[in-house]
């Protein structure tokens, strides 16, 4: 397996991530430019990475138009994310976004990915639209790699991808975000803390 000459990354995700991105929304954007989700799980800086994004608007399927609630064929505006360190070529995670056109529409701004990576990431986006988040489900499941996939991520025919399908859910309880990221399962770890609420004394 090719890597960088420090080795391969270890991107270590957790739950707290979530709330840590919607504390940052109301930074000051020279604050959410110094730093964002990648650089908090991988520990390099912004500086140490590379950012390929491609936007396209296109029609909800049957999968993503119940992921949504929404009709089949509503439009959604598909962001396509590839991040990698810049002295290696091998991205350290691919994801796809998919946000409601009609609703990311209304700041233009959200429509330009000349404007990635955003300063504060899809939290801020939406916080520019009127929208807060009061929830983030995520799924995950390991699978073989497809054959794209396995080329993309430089793997080993006998190591497995980790899927993650994030839902994002604003506080009316409509779902604003659904994105699917696929991680190298040699070079992630998901670690997940549950905070629990103390009995009344």
């Amino acid at each position: 397996m090719s890597s960088s000459d420090d080795g391969p990354e270890l991107r270590r995700r957790n739950s707290e991530r979530y709330q840590w991105e919607k504390d940052r929304v109301r930074l000051s954007e020279a604050e959410r430019r110094s730093t964002g989700g990648t650089e908090r799980d991988t520990g390099l800086s912004t500086h140490d990475l590379d950012f390929h994004t491609e936007y396209a608007r296109i029609e909800a399927d049957e999968d993503l138009a119940s992921a949504f609630g929404v009709p089949t064929g509503t439009p959604l505006l598909r962001r396509v994310y590839r991040t990698s360190r810049r002295s290696g070529a091998v991205p350290l995670s691919a994801s796809c976004s998919y946000l409601p056109y009609e609703l990311v529409a209304r700041n233009p701004d959200l429509l330009d990915p000349g404007n990635e990576p955003w300063p504060g990431g899809t939290q801020h986006q939406l916080h520019t639209v009127g929208v807060e988040l009061a929830r983030v489900q995520d799924q995950i499941r390991t699978r073989p790699p497809s054959p794209s996939e396995a080329t993309m991520l430089d793997l080993e025919p006998e190591v497995s991808v980790l899927t993650l399908r994030k839902i994002s859910v604003d506080v009316t309880g409509r779902v604003v975000e659904v994105a699917d990221a696929v991680f190298p399962g040699d070079r992630t770890e998901l670690v997940y803390t549950t905070v629990l609420k103390r009995w009344d004394a």
